[in-house]
């Protein structure tokens, strides 16, 4: 049976690709980085097999990769607040990608390595305002990031210039945008925590933030699909649907969740107003940055060599949702 290593596997996509790649037949080892008990795994397949590897550290990631045939690197930090300093969120990204690259290139079995990276590597350039769409063709310059798109931007970079260099690793890079759908434990990600928020109306409304949704299920098929597929090696991937402002998340939400006793704030918060809450939330204090800036890409690439799609975005807002309070990470109302 071909071997699979899914780097990071107790994370949100991770746990998704797992259950892809577990029903496609399979065999799966995933890296945690400490001892692999309790809720942090307890909803991946049994027949995962457990191992521990650290990014910060290079013990562990030989014995990880040994017997597998390809590589999934979906491991990475995403904080929900600014840390005190990038490198701790750079530093691990960069040289935990390299650690993982070496360890396949070294090994006699890896075949392909899959590279969860960000449309963050994309959409923080220069020409992000003067480009309609942008495409696989753009990069995010590390001078105009913050902590986490500069993790992102330089961690690919990284991987594509060391693919470059050592003919031994066929590299694949994927780019989702703001990954919702279903968590699968009791554990908000950051990126689910918008919707969290809104139902738990934690802000007051929506600023003028911009968002390009894709489902976690669709990343996951995506991930197999890039790993599976020839064409697909030396490329990158975008993985996001179209642009769609945070009031508009918040229509879908009310439309689906107020009926049922929830009370979704639909209105329009102003900058400054972000700014004082800011002050007591770092999880809006992350974001202000982020006000009115655009987030048009395209998934044409994907579609048309992987065959990929994605479902409608109301369903995958929805489905969040759902599972935010299954999880009790939202009181649960009237249903």
């Amino acid at each position: 049976m071909v071997r699979v290593l899914v780097t990071g596997a107790s994370g949100f996509i991770a746990g998704h690709v797992i259950r892809e790649l577990v029903g496609a037949g399979y065999a799966v080892r995933g890296t945690v980085r400490g001892r692999a008990a309790g809720a942090t795994v307890a909803h991946l397949p049994d027949s995962v097999e457990l191992v521990r590897a650290d990014l910060n550290r290079d013990e562990g990631w030989a014995e990880a990769v040994a017997g597998c045939q390809y590589v999934m690197h979906v491991a990475s930090p995403f904080p929900a607040r600014v840390p005190r300093h990038e490198d701790e969120v750079v530093r691990p990204a960069v040289e935990g990608t390299l650690r993982v690259l070496r360890a396949a290139a070294d090994s006699d079995t890896v075949a392909r390595v899959v590279l969860t990276s960000s449309t963050a590597a994309v959409t923080y350039g220069d020409d992000y305002h003067r480009m309609p769409v942008l495409t696989e063709r753009n990069w995010s310059d590390p001078e105009h990031c913050t902590a986490y798109p500069k993790s992102k931007t330089l961690a690919e970079r990284a991987a594509w210039d060391f693919a470059a260099a050592e003919p031994r690793v066929e590299l694949v890079v994927v780019n989702p945008g703001l990954v919702l759908g279903p968590v699968l434990r009791r554990r908000s990600t950051t990126s689910t925590d918008l919707v969290r928020m809104l139902l738990c109306r934690s802000v007051p409304g929506s600023p003028r933030l911009a968002f390009a949704p894709v489902d976690v299920r669709d990343v996951a098929v995506a991930h197999r699909l890039a790993m599976q597929r020839p064409e697909a090696a030396g490329k990158r991937y975008i993985l996001a649907g179209e642009e769609m402002w945070m009031q508009d998340i918040a229509k879908v939400l009310a439309d689906e969740f107020n009926p049922r006793g929830y009370h979704v704030p639909t209105g329009r918060v102003p900058y400054w107003l972000m700014w004082t809450i800011g002050r007591f939330s770092p999880t809006i204090r992350s974001g202000l940055g982020l006000i009115g800036r655009p987030q048009r890409v395209s998934a044409r690439q994907a579609e048309q060599d992987l065959g990929w799609s994605m479902r409608p975005v109301r369903e995958s807002i929805v489905d969040t949702g759902w599972s935010l309070i299954e999880h009790g990470l939202v009181p649960a109302r009237g249903r």
